[in-house]
C-alpha cells in the first residue's frame, strides 16, 4: 500500500484503553511524523497521543472524511471494538512503517 497522498482515517492512542484521537489525512507518513514528534499544537500533543492503533485507506478524500465524521459520532466503546477487531493487543502499527515504537504514556499508580 502506498501511504503518500492516499486518504486515510486513523486512530491514535496514548496507551491501551487510553485517550484516543481520530484523524483523517492524505499524507499518512507526514501526519504520523507530526504526531510522534509533537510538531503541531493541539489535543494529541496535550495528551501524549502518539501510538497508531488503527487505520483504513480510501480511494478519495471525500469518502475518508465521511468515514471520519461517522466514527467521530460513535461511542467510545465502539471505537475500542473497532481497534480490537484488527489490533487486539493495541500494538503500535507505525512500527510497520519504519517508526520507532512509542512507549505507553500510561501513568503507573
Amino acid at each position: 500500500m502506498s501511504t503518500d497522498f492516499q486518504p486515510i482515517v486513523y486512530l491514535l492512542a496514548s496507551h491501551q484503553y487510553g485517550t484516543l484521537y481520530l484523524g483523517v489525512t492524505s499524507n499518512f507518513m507526514q501526519r504520523l511524523y507530526q504526531h510522534r514528534e509533537e510538531i503541531m499544537e493541539g489535543f494529541s500533543k496535550e495528551h501524549g497521543i502518539k501510538r497508531l492503533v488503527w487505520f483504513e485507506a480510501y480511494d478519495t478524500m471525500d469518502v475518508a472524511i465521511t468515514r471520519e465524521k461517522q466514527i467521530k459520532k460513535w461511542k467510545r466503546q465502539w471505537k475500542i471494538d473497532l481497534i480490537e477487531k484488527e489490533n487486539p493487543d493495541w500494538r503500535d502499527l507505525a512500527v510497520d512503517f519504519g517508526f520507532d515504537m512509542q512507549p505507553s504514556t500510561r501513568l503507573i499508580d
